[in-house]
């Protein structure tokens, strides 16, 4: 199974749906909390080249945000990134 990396903060409704998604695949995320954290919300933002959460890495690939997600996940791209 791949990596998943996540940045997100605990409240966001988009980390919320990002988590729930992901979860549903059986799949274990690494959430890297940027709330509260500026250097490490600018370390995301340096890697994403985005400013809002979630951002989603999978393997080191950029995914980018939950609607990015949501949609490779309907495309049947999402299971393809996890499981191959």
């Amino acid at each position: 199974m791949s990596e998943v990396v996540m940045y997100a903060t605990l409240f966001c409704p988009y980390c919320m749906r990002a988590r729930r998604l992901l979860k549903s695949k059986g799949v274990s995320i690494k959430e890297l909390r940027v709330d509260g954290d500026n250097k490490l919300w600018k370390v995301m933002e340096k890697r994403s080249g985005r400013n809002t959460v979630p951002q989603i890495f999978i393997d080191d690939r950029h995914i980018g945000g939950y609607d990015d997600l949501a949609r490779i996940n309907q495309n049947g791209e999402l299971d393809k990134l996890l499981y191959d």
